[in-house]
């Protein structure tokens, strides 16, 4: 019952509200990074969502454009980049998404479409529901642990999502956003590009 009607629901609410209450707070961010990234305040990028089909995340930008061979992402992050990703706020716009249909509140952080054809069979289930701003892998340790442990806690939503799931995770990543840990920057920082496991 709950699922997707339900669920589609309770998106619609909460990100319209969202939306709205955080609106001055979106404002002021998208005239800062309009300064900071030379007029560029979002980052576009096609990536993997329900049943493997590619669609347009949106997103704060907190890397410069400018790169070259020897530079890694983390070494392209702005000092307002750092700061945004410390406190989530880089997400906001995904509420977009979420209005939209693309993405659901709650659900498996999409990931980059390369990843595709090295999800095994298990792993692949992540996409069978929308990807989310937030997710049980989000709230069980984010990018602290490895790739196989956030498939399997993907996974692992996959087949037990619920209403009563759902309000516990948004519960949870609401209280990881007022009471930072000291695990906060290991959680928040970028991790290493998966690169496959056993196929399965």
């Amino acid at each position: 019952m709950y699922k997707p009607a339900g669920k589609r629901i309770l998106d619609l609410v909460l990100a319209g509200s969202g939306l709205i209450i955080l609106s001055p707070l979106f404002l002021l961010l998208t005239l800062l990074l309009c300064f900071v990234n030379k007029g560029k305040p979002f980052f576009y990028q096609h990536r993997p969502g329900l049943n493997g089909k590619l669609f347009k995340l949106i997103k704060f930008r907190t890397m410069a454009d400018e790169r070259d061979a020897s530079s890694s992402d983390s070494e392209r992050i702005t000092e307002v980049g750092h700061w945004l990703r410390r406190q989530s706020l880089d997400e906001i716009p995904q509420l977009l998404n979420v209005l939209s249909g693309k993405m659901s509140l709650v659900g498996p952080r999409p990931l980059l479409k390369e990843y595709l054809p090295l999800y095994n069979s298990f792993q692949f289930q992540r996409h069978q529901v929308k990807p989310g701003v937030t997710g049980w892998a989000q709230v069980n340790g984010r990018n602290a642990i490895s790739w196989e442990k956030k498939f399997e806690l993907d996974v692992w939503y996959v087949h037990n999502v619920s209403l009563r799931l759902d309000i516990k995770i948004l519960f949870l990543t609401f209280k990881k956003l007022i009471f930072r840990t000291t695990t906060i920057k290991r959680e928040t920082s970028i991790p290493d590009k998966f690169t496959g496991s056993s196929k399965i």
